[in-house]
């Protein structure tokens, strides 16, 4: 089963994530199949840029967000 989650990149004290959509079970900051954004919650406010075409296209085929990227989908839509 597939999953678009959050893999934490950067320092102690200064995270930044990615976007990825990567097996279920695998590991939070292992193998993924492809990037589909970022996350920069240090940033006031806080930035997020997100591949909106690719995210729809791994929902189509199955992929399941979590609770926290399904949250930054809906707070940052697409610039239509």
């Amino acid at each position: 089963m597939l999953a678009i989650s959050l893999m934490r990149m950067g320092a102690k004290g200064k995270p930044f994530y990615r976007l990825v959509v990567k097996e279920k079970r695998s590991k939070r900051d292992g193998k993924y199949l492809e990037n589909v954004g970022t996350y920069n919650p240090m940033l006031d406010p806080a930035e997020v840029k997100l591949n909106h075409e690719r995210i729809q296209h791994w929902i189509g085929v199955g992929a399941q967000p979590t609770d926290t990227v399904a949250s930054l989908i809906k707070n940052n839509p697409a610039a239509e």
